[in-house]
């Protein structure tokens, strides 16, 4: 049966154990688009129950960068206005570590309805019952051996405070079929999955219970989730059989992957969504590359950039690949480099300014900073660059001597032809790019000089590098007397 548009909920639910991986923001915009694409309303749980992987600030950074995306949760774990975690909605706590006593309640109906049972085998029978599975090359499971114990047992082992974990009994020779809004029917026959642990020794469930009791209890609609979990769809779903309850729509997101194909890993590049904020790159810029990377908008349309509006328009899960997509670089330096060339300059400077660094434009007025950076706009890519490429508009280029040397030319010769372009430049009224490009090209073609050994010693004066804009650009900025002081500068280096 559809589900009408405002009944929609759809839920995030990363474990806090270190930095956002480019992936989960993936999901998180899949989640975030279901949901306003259909009224809906966009939870962020907090999965934190595997307790030896929480990583200090987590949550803090994950709500960082869903806020920088524009994703910002309509219920769950959120900031407050004084920008502390907190929690919103009726259906908390949304962290699981707050939320022990009612996995135990479900653990034993589970128990008392013998769709679970308890398990007393020692992590040396385990591992010993592995290694032999695996000498063997045997299907590595649990081999049931709990399973079988008498009530009395079971009973006794309690009495006596033996340490335990509850399992799911899985059925035997049954199949389990998924309908995944992405991959489709999917079936796994139950003797090749595990009587999988839900509840460990310690007190805190799996990941297995844990996410079936929360997404019934929050009332979720849709599990959009990574293909990791796949595997494990079979035995939620029989979870949900075994209480009684109508199990969400599920929807796999495949990996993000790198050129060879392999998943995307930090040994091949970055992979954290905080070092592509740092570097420079535009949330809006991220989002458009992570929807089109992983989702085609259909037949018949060849755009590529869409503005968060748009895209919960147009977003479908029935469009989302059903194979790894490749994080492509340079596809995100393209669509990046075009929002950066589509801002405001003011809007641009702004955030650019935080690259060029205080100690740098100090000094300097903010129409200056203005025009340098409309001068590289066109060739930025991230905000980053900006740093890399005009730092010899803030401060003394250096060099040596021998760069500014033409090589069709020598020494003395560049230098008679430097003391000539600043006696030239010196009287030149109008100083704009255009009107200095037209008469210092006619100057050189009536000082029967070429355009090489005249502007090349030039851009290297005004910038010291090789590659640069163009000289006449960059005088344009610098202005007539930084311009003329460099050449002198640069005669008096010959």
């Amino acid at each position: 049966m559809k589900l009408k548009s405002q009944n929609v909920r759809v839920r995030f639910a990363p474990s806090p154990t270190g930095f956002v991986h480019v992936g989960s923001l993936l999901a998180a915009l899949y989640n975030w688009l279901e949901a306003k694409k259909n009224g809906g309303v966009f939870i962020l749980r907090v999965e934190d129950t595997d307790q030896a992987r929480l990583v200090e600030g987590s949550v803090e950074n994950l709500l960082k960068v869903l806020r920088w995306a524009g994703l910002d949760p309509d219920e769950g774990v959120s900031f407050d206005k004084a920008g502390k975690v907190t929690e919103k909605g009726e259906f908390g706590p949304y962290t699981q570590s707050k939320r022990l006593d009612i996995y135990r309640q479900y653990a034993k109906e589970l128990i008392d309805k013998d769709e679970a049972y308890y398990c007393f085998c020692t992590k040396d029978r385990l591992d010993t019952l592995r290694a032999e599975q695996e000498k063997n090359k045997q299907l590595t499971k649990y081999d049931g051996l709990c399973r079988h114990l008498t009530e009395d047992e079971v009973a006794e082992k309690l009495k006596n405070q033996e340490s335990f974990v509850i399992r799911q009994k899985v059925p035997t020779g049954q199949e389990v079929v998924l309908h995944d809004l992405i991959r489709g029917e999917v079936k796994f026959p139950t003797d090749s999955l595990d009587d999988s642990v839900l509840m460990k020794s310690d007190g805190f469930p799996t990941y297995h219970l844990a996410v079936v009791v929360d997404d019934h209890l929050m009332q979720i609609t849709h599990v959009i989730r990574a293909q990791e979990w796949l595997p494990s769809s079979p035995k939620h779903l029989l979870l949900y059989k075994s209480f009684g309850w109508t199990a969400p729509q599920f929807a796999h997101l495949s990996h993000l992957l790198n050129k060879d194909r392999s998943k995307l890993s930090k040994r091949q590049g970055d992979v954290a969504v905080e070092d592509y904020i740092k570097s420079g790159y535009l949330p809006e810029a991220m989002l458009n590359f992570l929807a089109i990377t992983g989702w085609n908008p259909g037949e018949g349309t060849e755009q590529e950039i869409y503005s968060l509006k748009e895209l919960a328009k147009k977003f479908s899960l029935d469009r989302v690949h059903k194979t790894g997509a490749v994080f492509d670089r340079e596809k995100l330096d393209w669509i990046n480099g075009l929002y950066i060339r589509n801002l405001d300059i003011k809007e641009l400077t702004k955030l650019c300014l935080p690259y060029l660094g205080e100690s740098v434009i100090g000094n300097q007025k903010s129409e200056y900073v203005e025009k340098v950076i409309a001068l590289e706009r066109e060739r930025m890519k991230k905000l980053s660059d900006i740093s890399e490429s005009t730092g010899f508009f803030f401060s003394e280029p250096e060099y040596p001597a021998a760069m500014l040397v033409w090589k069709k030319s020598d020494q003395e010769k560049t230098k008679a032809t430097l003391i000539k372009l600043a006696g030239f430049l010196g009287g030149v009224k109008k100083w704009n790019k255009t009107d200095l490009e037209t008469a210092a090209i006619a100057w050189i073609s009536e000082q029967g000089l070429t355009n090489g050994e005249t502007l090349w010693p030039m851009r290297v004066a005004l910038t010291g590098k090789d590659k640069s804009p163009g000289p006449f650009e960059v005088a344009d900025v610098l202005g007539a007397e930084k311009t003329l002081a460099r050449l002198n500068a640069a005669i008096a280096k010959l």
